[in-house]
């Protein structure tokens, strides 16, 4: 559930690792948004949507999703959320979606979609497969070290810093990468002190990330509170209330337990466990 929130946050910061991901010019990323949007009228919310600055409306807006459990239901969702956006947004006339997997075997096949699958509408792309840390840019470097085995991740976001430091960007956009590097290695290493993880990464110091800023258990809750609506439509308020008194540690075991739900009494069996 933590790679999701880190993926949204990694696009959010700098939109042009989606057109990096995409093979496509990262200047194009120009002026792009990437939000969450709620549908009208609806329990659905797309998590994550890049929109084209107001003056180049010709421009495609993108719908990504990013999988990291297996789910029957995946395409049918996105389908349903990229066709009632469309009604609901008729000026917008391009669009693409883009799914993430960490490798194929998180896929599930969908026979009866497979057509649409195909158009070149929608990309797939799984990360396992961008090749070799050392062969790829820094941007997209960042997104393949979400799914690095947990034992390399220390030298590999070590050699990352190093090629970003090492770069032409500006100051700013250096500074940013550096703060994505740092944070996913955060969510790697939970138990980790600033110290440790600032020795581990060989920095004099951590960052104030917005990790740390905004809370590691704020992060989860609401991550966790949208999936739910997702997968059971908007909760009671006294649900909703027990959702949010929950620890992290508990919050992460509803996130994996969350896919086995069918209704709403499946939340309350579960919040009622001792």
């Amino acid at each position: 559930m933590q790679t999701d929130s880190l993926f949204y946050a990694l696009f959010q910061s700098v939109p042009s690792l989606l057109f990096e991901l995409l093979e496509r010019d990262p200047t194009e990323a120009e002026g792009y948004q990437f939000a969450s949007v709620e549908l009208k009228q609806t329990a659905f919310r797309i998590d994550g949507v890049f929109r084209p600055p107001e003056d180049t409306p010709d421009a495609p807006i993108y719908f990504v999703e990013v999988q990291f459990q297996r789910d029957p239901q995946l395409y049918r969702r996105l389908l349903s959320e990229v066709l009632l956006y469309l009604r609901q947004n008729p000026v917008v006339e391009d669009w693409r979606a883009v799914v993430l997997y960490p490798d194929p075997s998180i896929e599930v096949a969908e026979r009866s979609l497979q057509e649409f699958l195909e158009t070149s509408r929608v990309e797939v792309i799984y990360l396992n497969e961008l090749g070799a840390m050392a062969e790829l840019t820094p941007g997209l470097g960042i997104l393949r070290l979400l799914i690095e085995p947990v034992e390399t991740v220390p030298e590999a976001a070590r050699g990352l810093i190093e090629r970003v430091q090492q770069g032409s960007r500006s100051a700013v956009d250096t500074a940013r990468l550096i703060e994505l590097i740092e944070t996913i290695v955060v969510y790697t290493f939970p138990r980790r002190s600033r110290e440790e993880i600032a020795a581990m990464l060989g920095l004099s110091e951590l960052r104030e990330t917005r990790v740390y800023q905004e809370g590691r258990e704020e992060e989860a809750r609401s991550l966790i509170s949208r999936q739910l609506t997702r997968k059971l439509g908007p909760l009671p308020d006294s649900l909703q209330a027990q959702v949010k008194a929950l620890s992290l540690e508990q919050l992460e075991a509803l996130g994996e337990a969350l896919f086995d739900f069918a209704e709403a009494s499946d939340l309350e069996t579960w919040l009622a466990q001792p």
